[in-house]
């Protein structure tokens, strides 16, 4: 078996796998509020023990890899927006599983694409589908993480990247006026992950109440503080029950193409760019409304080129733990020199 984990800022999802004809196969699931927990070690064990009938032991699964928010140094890491600190000796040792891996999220992500069937992922925008090369990875959720996929001739190599930590680069007047709201609300320099996450839907609400007045009814008031705020701001933008959700979603999703389309030009992703993270299949018919892809495309004298790459959104929740469990077994068929992939097909 391969343990596999998708560790967020706020949940923690987790998943056996085995093999069947060549494929991953899952076993079994299970999502953790992150904050219960002081550790890691302390979710993957109460995962571990199921519910009494269903217990796994940490020597029964081959190998495990944990795609977390982050970049990894020498198998060890820092979590963005948790308070953990993981190391994988220490999980090792913990855990008495023989081999596990850690890498970032978006890495994970970027080894799930392979993994999805075709009905997973979405088409937003065509561009030339039948151009290959290297391709990009955005995923608003939390934060705003950021991977680039390497075309080696024969498949893509995902690699870790913290773009979305870089400066937001306002676009407009009124990108500008936002900018200068989260300055000084932050008290000091703004980044991408600001605007384009979860963070930045609440920071972009705000600032249109806030600076430029837009009026928030009694109702909406109610039920940004009873419900999730994201949820209600994406719900209203979509249903138009309210000028203030559709115009922070309006914000949004120009930013969001706006950085995709700069990620497009950085990486040149002529292999397309993919949208990721639990955000955009949840907005696809605010993604749909065509303020993403202009903002994508209008990129002055390389509008072309960017108009060429393809935009495809994800959406299944489970690409990041596809991705973490295929590159936990193929580093430990690295090790090991024994494959399970490899002895499906032979078994079936």
């Amino acid at each position: 078996m391969i343990l596999a984990g998708d560790v967020g800022g706020t949940k923690v999802h987790l998943a056996l796998y085995d093999f069947a004809n060549g494929r991953l196969h899952p076993i079994r699931d299970q999502k953790f509020p992150a904050h219960e927990f002081g550790s890691l070690d302390e979710v993957v064990l109460k995962f571990l023990a199921g519910d009494g009938t269903n217990t796994t032991q940490g020597k029964d699964i081959l190998a495990a890899c944990f795609g977390c928010p982050g970049p990894v140094r020498d198998g060890r890491l820092k979590l963005t927006n948790l308070p953990w600190i993981l190391d994988t000796r220490d999980l090792v040792k913990s855990l008495s599983i023989p081999h596990i891996s850690l890498i970032n999220d978006l890495e994970a992500n970027g080894y799930g694409i392979p993994e999805l069937a075709p009905e997973s992922i979405f088409t937003l925008h065509d561009g030339d589908p039948e151009a290959t090369g290297h391709a990009g990875l955005m995923a608003a959720g939390t934060g705003l993480g950021q991977a680039l996929l390497i075309w080696d001739g024969k498949k893509h190599r995902p690699i870790p990247s913290e773009g979305g930590h870089s400066d937001f680069a306002a676009r407009s007047n009124r990108e500008i006026a936002l900018l200068e709201y989260l300055r000084n609300t932050l008290k000091g320099r703004v980044s991408w992950e600001r605007v384009v996450s979860g963070i930045g839907i609440k920071n972009v609400y705000t600032f249109l109440r806030d600076v430029e007045k837009i009026n928030e009814p009694g109702w909406l008031h109610d039920r940004m503080l009873s419900e999730d705020p994201n949820a209600v701001i994406g719900q209203c933008a979509e249903d138009g029950s309210s000028s203030l959700c559709f115009e922070t979603m309006k914000i949004f999703t120009g930013a969001y193409g706006a950085e995709a389309g700069n990620m497009a030009l950085q990486v040149l992703a002529t292999g397309g760019m993919y949208l990721g993270g639990g955000i955009a299949p949840k907005i696809l018919k605010t993604l749909k409304n065509g303020t993403f892809t202009q903002a994508f495309i209008d990129k002055g004298r390389l509008s072309p080129l960017v108009e060429s790459v393809p935009v495809r959104v994800i959406l299944d929740d489970t690409c990041a733990l596809l991705g973490a469990a295929a590159y936990a077994e193929a580093r430990a068929s690295e090790n090991s020199g024994y494959s399970e992939r490899a002895a499906s097909l032979q078994s079936s």
